[in-house]
């Protein structure tokens, strides 16, 4: 078990160094950052004053590891347009995000699950075809259209929810709604491969054998088995969703990370969204390693 952990730790390691990397080199790849700061009417003597103020003037490399030193103990930097520390900016918005991802996940879940377990113990209906269709549309669905569509019915037309603000729960119900979508269909699809693959095991068969309830075969002996890799991929989809949210905090207007990162991008303010993009990252690499575990408690196999 502790070799499984470190070869865990060795590669969420390698992905963060590689993140930050990236990060780096794409923000400096979009252009002389002193100009994008100092913004289109200065003069010469402003860019080069602007690009003295905020260490731009120094090698490449030197920029590089110094950002790394300070990241490594926390310190994300300063915000060129909001003044502050990076770190305290993200530490403000994250809980709007984390809200919004975890209404999500459990809404996906929820839905996913008992859509799956009915669709493999029916299998190959209409009712099968029908949840595996539904699961396709909402693949395709794109979010921001969705998160329009449900403002325009639930919000404007029918009164029922607020369209935006974070003031209470009733504003994280349809955000999380249109973000659940993009976790349903896989969910959907392991559950019911993951139930028609233990109904037909042996164990069973034996259960049906000793007179069980159809109930307790499905739910105590059946979903048990089926849940593991469900169990995976919900952490992950939770990393994806954190992701993901730039556009549904900017539709409806959350102010979170990713609405932050939204306003970073606009206002050149490029600390921010490395600081964003490497937090999310770190964040998707530790949920993936909290899978990884997960999977290894609940199926020892995979520990070899």
């Amino acid at each position: 078990m502790l070799r499984f952990l470190f070869r865990r730790l060795i590669v969420a390691l390698l992905v963060a160094a590689t993140v930050m990397t990236l990060a780096f080199v794409l923000t400096r790849l979009s252009g002389d950052l002193a100009i994008s700061i100092a913004g289109p009417n200065a003069t010469a003597a402003d860019i080069e004053a602007v690009r003295k103020a905020y260490g731009l003037d120094r090698p490449v490399l030197t920029q590089f590891f110094d950002w790394v030193g300070r990241a490594v103990t926390g310190d994300l930097g300063n915000s060129y347009f909001f003044q502050t520390r990076v770190s305290t900016l993200i530490a403000e918005r994250m809980p709007v995000t984390l809200t919004l991802g975890l209404t999500g996940l459990s809404l996906a879940l929820l839905i996913s699950i008992p859509m799956g377990i009915l669709a493999a113990v029916r299998e190959n209906t209409n009712f099968d075809r029908a949840v595996q269709m539904v699961a396709l549309i909402g693949q395709a669905m794109p979010s921001f259209w969705l998160g329009l569509l449900l403002m325009i019915i639930f919000g404007l037309t029918l009164g029922w929810l607020p369209i935006s603000g974070t003031g209470s729960w009733e504003h994280f119900v349809m955000p999380g709604i249109v973000l659940s979508f993009s976790a349903v269909p896989a969910l959907t699809r392991l559950t019911r491969a993951g139930m028609i693959q233990a109904m037909s095991s042996d164990y069973i068969r034996t259960a049906r054998a000793k007179g069980l309830s159809r109930a307790s075969i499905l739910l105590k002996h059946a979903l048990r088995n089926a849940a593991i890799p469900v169990v995976a991929i919900a952490a992950v989809q939770l990393g994806f969703m954190l992701g993901g949210s730039i556009v549904i905090e900017q539709v409806f207007a959350l102010h979170g990370v990713g609405f932050l990162a939204w306003e970073s991008i606009a206002k050149n303010d490029f600390p921010v969204v490395q600081a964003v993009v490497l937090v999310l990252a770190v964040i998707y690499v530790a949920l993936t390693m909290v899978s990884d575990l997960l999977n290894a408690v609940l199926d020892p196999r995979l520990r070899a």
